[in-house]
């Protein structure tokens, strides 16, 4: 049968138009077997003769096809269609060699021509789902990830979701998001997804259905503010009041946290019983006066009216005729002329009081200014400032000591400042400083462990101390007076300067400076918002200064205009957090500013607190900078080895902490910390391992990848986040790992590491990677500036006053790069001193001032005046 079939297809009959080859009009496609039921193939050719199927390169059987002719109607041409079937038993034949596949071959008299090939496939969806979504139980505003991993199936499934048995569409609702991998996305969750969550599978053969996931969405209860305090339960004598509170903002829901604390507080009162008040005895009679009257009086004193008691019913003066109306009119006598006298005695008094006043002012402040001594300096190149023996005339030249004996001052101010209006700041009526004893003091500041317990002890009895971390490892403190000084805490990039003059003079201030842990302070996030600094206090707050302060410290933001919107937020007296800064907008008070460069910021402000960073972002393209760090045992006595990979926001108060831990745990580091940008696109970061040499070494993962999910590396609360991969060496003898780390984000860049280490070896842990930073946490007075005192002080009032063609501080903020910062230097009294302090609180201590004496040697050149005034 074989032999005649091959003989018909190599004989094709005649009949067909010369010179035409076959085209076909219908061609086979692929198909799916669905259980038994067989498939049809056809196709259909013209001008044709004969029309067979091959399939898998061997010819179908004749008998096998179902063959129909007919003619094209506007050609005229002879058309032929064919049909086969091919049922399941002839696909699993070959199941598991090759695909089976099947095509038409047509013949005219001027030739074949071939089909395209149909794959014939037993299509099925197997059971069990590869991942399922569990239940779980989230806080309002969170987000949630529900993973689904569909069961195996030809072809592939679909997959759709089910919320209580309702499908699920991302078009009709923005804050739901289906992942490339099946994966339901909420993006911020709310009471309404509160239901029963179901991932449905299908394909042409079944519809599979996992297990479905119960998601609760609670909230956690708040306290509504305070009632006003109730009125004394008694009207007399001592009582109490009270005020209430309820935890109905929010009131919890689906199980979420009541409010902590009591909702009633009372308090003792005392209301003081009412007095009436009584007259006094009449006093004597008058003498007769000139209009033949005489008077006598009396006062509601005995006892007078208080704590609401009435007043005396009556008159307080009775008038009497005194001579029956023959008495004589006195012309005005001696008593006018001593009123006038008086008055005119009383007011010499009070101006020979004024007078002695305003010398004692003006005496005490000649001789406080007759110390600071004049010098040109603006030529000396900013050279060292040396101190030479003290002249007769003036004892004193450039070692100005303020007499503490009687105005020292010490702050103990309460928690938050009163304000009486939005742009100044007051200080409380009560006894906000307290002196020190007497005698003579000194400035200083010191570390040793015993003093910084001290301090410590001291900021307990205060009311803010509750919020501050116990104990001194991130903190920094100091005493400074009107002379200024820095704080720093080591290896974080925190400090916080205070210029001179800032504190008035004749006052001094304890001020501290502390970074605190992500989960020591609660700072809420809404939607898109991103931590991008380290939380940061100083104060105390309330202090009083006059000219701002300058808080730097690090950020993990890629700034741009179009994709962020940043802002400074502060922890107001109540715990609340408000925006007291958005950067790049018009600043609404003078009290704060921010300086924004790559790494770090720079805020201004009037006013100490506790103060972050805080981004949101616009677009998809917003990111922020992580830094990969890999960990790892400096010894391994086990066979068991395990690598720790760390995703850490991109400041260094984050990398030291890790670096404290890791010293903790005995790790050592391996391989170079790299940066990566994270982008806002709501997918995952994944991290795997390859090219292990598998004969030494074998991982204990039972996926090929680790994924840390995106809001908990967005939100930037949780700081230490890494992934561990567990691996196992096959022989103890085995020290060499040669690896390759990948961490990447889904749809992102990514970054690769390539790890070689001997695990034997007992490595010590790498110094290079946070150094040591110069110098002592507090800095007071003049060694706390890179820039000498009287030279600062000849630059600012060389180019505070405007000068001829721009030779002034417009010109140095310029030559700085500065410039876009003009209109808040020009609203402060001295813009050149915020410029220096600026440069200070950038360039310390490793600041170049040679580059900044030719900035001011350029502005100088400018304006010929500037120099002649400081070479007389």
């Amino acid at each position: 049968t074989g032999a005649q079939q091959s003989a018909t297809v190599a004989n094709p009959a005649s009949g067909a138009s010369p010179d035409l080859l076959p085209h076909f009009q219908l061609e086979p496609e692929d198909v799916y077997i669905v259980k038994n039921k067989a498939v049809s193939l056809a196709c259909r050719a013209t001008p044709a003769t004969q029309i067979y199927f091959k399939c898998n390169g061997e010819w179908v059987h004749q008998g096998d096809h179902v063959t129909q002719h007919s003619t094209d109607r506007s050609t005229g041409l002879p058309v032929m269609e064919v049909r086969i079937e091919v049922t399941r038993q002839q696909v699993e034949k070959i199941f598991g060699l090759e695909e089976y596949w099947c095509q038409c071959v047509a013949w005219s008299s001027s030739g074949t021509t071939k089909s395209q090939k149909a794959f014939v496939r037993i299509a099925y969806l197997r059971k069990n789902f590869e991942q399922e979504p569990t239940a779980r139980e989230v806080s309002i505003e969170q987000g949630i990830v529900l993973p689904c991993r569909p069961p195996e199936g030809i072809p592939p499934a679909e997959v759709e979701w089910l919320r209580n048995e309702e499908l699920v569409d991302p078009a009709l609702d923005a804050n739901v998001y289906v992942t490339p991998e099946h994966s339901l996305v909420l993006r911020q969750a709310r009471l309404a997804d509160t239901a029963n969550y179901t991932c449905v599978a299908k394909n042409i053969v079944a519809r599979r259905r996992s297990a479905s996931a119960a998601i609760t969405v609670y909230v956690n209860g708040g306290w509504s503010t305070w009632t006003q305090w109730s009125g004394c339960s008694t009207s007399c004598g001592r009582g109490w009041q009270k005020r209430s509170r309820t935890c109905t903002n929010p009131t919890p829901l689906n199980g979420g946290a009541f409010c902590e604390g009591q909702n009633v507080q009372k308090t003792a009162c005392t209301t003081l019983c009412p007095v009436d008040g009584a007259w006094s005895e009449w006093s004597k009679w008058s003498e007769c006066g000139a209009e033949c009257t005489h008077w006598r009086s009396r006062e509601c004193s005995e006892p007078a009216p208080r704590n609401g008691g009435r007043d005396c019913h009556g008159p307080e003066l009775d008038t009497r005729n005194c001579t029956s109306e023959l008495c004589t009119h006195a012309a005005p006598g001696a008593e006018d002329v001593a009123l006038y006298v008086g008055l005119v005695a009383v007011a010499v008094c009070l101006v020979l009081l004024l007078l002695v006043g305003v010398l004692v002012y003006c005496r005490k402040k000649g001789g406080l200014d007759a110390d600071v001594a004049d010098s040109s300096i603006l030529t000396a190149g900013f050279q060292p400032v040396s101190i030479k023996p003290s002249k007769a005339d003036n004892p004193s030249l450039l070692t100005i000591q303020p007499d503490l004996s009687t105005t020292t001052m010490t702050y103990q101010g309460s928690l938050c400042p009163r304000q009486d209006g939005p742009a100044k700041l007051q200080l409380p009526n009560g006894h906000l400083l307290s002196p020190l004893g007497a005698g003579r003091h000194t400035l200083h500041h010191s570390s040793p462990a015993a003093e910084g317990a001290d301090f410590v002890a001291r900021l307990s009895t205060q009311s803010y101390f509750r919020s501050l971390p116990r104990g001194t490892s991130n903190m920094a403190y100091g005493t400074f007076n009107f002379l200024g000084g820095r704080l720093m805490i080591p290896n974080t990039g925190i400090s916080l300067l205070i210029p001179p003059d800032a504190i008035p003079r004749g006052k001094i201030y304890e001020v501290y400076l502390t970074l605190h842990k992500q989960e020591e302070v609660r700072l809420p996030l809404a939607g898109c918002q991103t931590l991008l600094s380290p939380i940061v206090s100083c104060g105390p707050p309330g202090v009083l200064l006059t000219r701002p302060a300058i808080l730097a410290m690090g950020h993990c933001v890629e700034a741009s205009a179009e994709n962020w919107s940043i802002r400074l937020k502060k922890q107001s007296c109540e715990g609340t957090w408000e925006d007291v800064l958005q950067l790049g907008a018009e600043p609404c008070t003078e009290l704060y500013y921010c300086q924004l460069e790559a790494q770090a910021c720079y805020v201004f402000t009037e006013q100490l607190g506790r103060f972050a960073l805080v981004g949101e972002s616009l677009s998809m393209a917003a990111s922020k900078r992580l830094k990969l760090v890999l960990f790892a045992p400096a010894a391994c006595p086990s066979l068991e080895y395990n690598i720790r990979v760390y995703c850490l926001s991109d400041t260094q108060d984050v990398l030291k902490e890790v670096i404290q831990l890791e010293k903790q745990l005995g790790g050592q580091l391996i391989g170079a910390p790299r940066v990566l940008h994270f982008k806002d696109s709501y997918h995952n970061l994944r991290l795997s391992i390859h090219d292990m040499p598998s004969s030494l070494w074998k991982s204990k993962l039972l996926a090929s990848y680790q994924e840390i999910p995106f809001y908990h590396i967005w939100s930037g609360l949780q700081p230490f986040l890494h992934c561990t991969f567990t691996l196992e060496r096959l022989s103890t003898s085995t020290c060499e790992l040669a690896c390759k780390i990948w961490v990447w984000q889904v749809e992102g860049d990514g970054q690769s590491f390539t790890v070689n280490f001997n695990i034997a070896k007992d490595t010590r842990f790498s110094d290079w990677l946070v150094p040591d930073e110069v110098g002592t946490p507090a800095l007071v007075g003049p060694s706390a500036f890179k820039i000498p005192f009287l030279i600062r002080q000849k630059i600012i009032s060389s180019l505070d006053p405007p000068g001829t063609r721009g030779a002034d501080w417009r010109t140095l903020a310029q030559k700085l790069n500065l410039d876009s910062h003009l209109s808040f230097f020009a609203s402060k009294a001295s813009p050149t001193a915020m410029i220096l302090n600026l440069w200070e609180a950038r360039h310390f201590p490793n600041g170049n001032l040679s580059q900044l004496a030719a900035a001011v040697a350029e502005v100088g050149k400018q304006d010929g005046a500037l120099f002649s005034e400081a070479e007389c």
